[in-house]
């Protein structure tokens, strides 16, 4: 029996909440509020067509579905890589064949949902273990993390549309209205939250995951001694918005070549490079007898819990431990 309160309606109005939060942040974060609006109209569909029979909807449910994935994909170049262009107009493909298959097989439909969104999550996996270019470097992995976990959804989202077909071609006709209720709502509602990571809504992504370390050249004892110089005089890295794309600019030289260059003759990412600066300018300020609070606002980390982990990853200690 189906719930009294329709939980898709419900996850609707979360998510158009949440949607209208990211819609204040910055530009690009505008393209993952698009996202969660396109998820809580599907919620409502949802709701409209299972909980209250508009019938007259229901045509609407498939090309709704296919709209989500490619948005998500968009949505994560925007924040991740660069603005949306003429390139991604591939992405109306999803849509555009599903109504199609509406009016011509509307049966195909059943394989192209999760199929869609299958291939989506699993691109959106794999593509998160690449470098995300235009995030900050103080959020370190998460950007990366917070995208694994929207591929992760759309997953679910496939599963869910796999186990409504079996659930049909076995007879068990009762599932199909119990798994339509809640998963792909609350699946959709997971994405929403996750979506609202700050690390998300910044000008450009996260440092790539670097190459294993290979044998150091003088190119790159030379571009990190100048990368020293360069922090020294203009103490960039007490930025909290510093990005690769804008050191490496700052450097005149390509980011990759700046992020290998880095790994090969420190052992670090560029992320714990430049944490490692901002920690010892802490440490200068605690020496001095600045507060913790103090140290931490002063030395380009946008939360205290970031500053603490990053701490103790080189001291060994908490930053009041250090001070005592």
């Amino acid at each position: 029996m189906l719930p009294t309160f329709p939980v898709p309606l419900f996850a609707a109005g979360l998510m158009s909440v949440l949607a209208l939060h990211l819609a204040l942040r910055a530009e690009r974060a505008r393209w993952l509020a698009l996202l969660i609006g396109a998820c809580a109209a599907q919620s409502l569909i949802l709701a409209l067509v299972q909980h209250y029979g508009l019938e007259n909807l229901r045509p609407l449910q498939p090309i709704g579905a296919t709209v989500i994935p490619p948005l998500a994909w968009i949505a994560f170049t925007a924040c991740a890589k660069r603005p949306p262009d003429w390139r991604d107009l591939r992405h109306a493909m999803s849509p555009a064949v599903a109504t199609v298959l509406l009016f011509l097989q509307p049966d195909a439909l059943d394989g192209l949902i999760p199929l869609t969104f299958a291939g989506y999550g699993l691109a959106r996996l794999r593509r998160a273990r690449h470098p995300l270019p235009h995030t900050r470097l103080e959020t370190g992995e998460t950007p990366r993390l917070v995208w694994m976990g929207i591929g992760g959804a759309l997953l679910v989202s496939a599963l869910s549309d796999i186990a409504i077909l079996a659930a049909l071609l076995t007879g068990r006709e009762t599932w199909p209205p119990i798994i339509t209720s809640f998963v792909p709502s609350l699946t959709f509602l997971a994405m929403a939250w996750i979506s609202l990571s700050p690390s998300l809504a910044t000008e450009a992504p996260d440092p790539e995951p670097e190459p294993p370390l290979q044998r150091t050249t003088e190119e790159d004892t030379a571009l990190v001694h100048r990368l020293d110089a360069l922090l020294d005089e203009s103490r960039l890295y007490l930025d909290p918005d510093l990005t690769l794309d804008r050191l490496a600019r700052r450097m005149g030289t390509p980011r990759k070549t700046l992020s290998q260059a880095i790994n090969r003759v420190t052992g670090e990412n560029v992320s714990r490079f430049i944490n490692a600066r901002r920690i010892s300018h802490a440490c200068s300020l605690l020496d001095a007898g600045r507060s913790v609070t103090e140290a931490w606002l002063a030395s380009g980390f946008n939360t205290k819990s970031h500053f603490n982990r990053e701490f103790h990853r080189i001291h060994g200690c908490a930053p009041r431990a250090y001070r005592s």
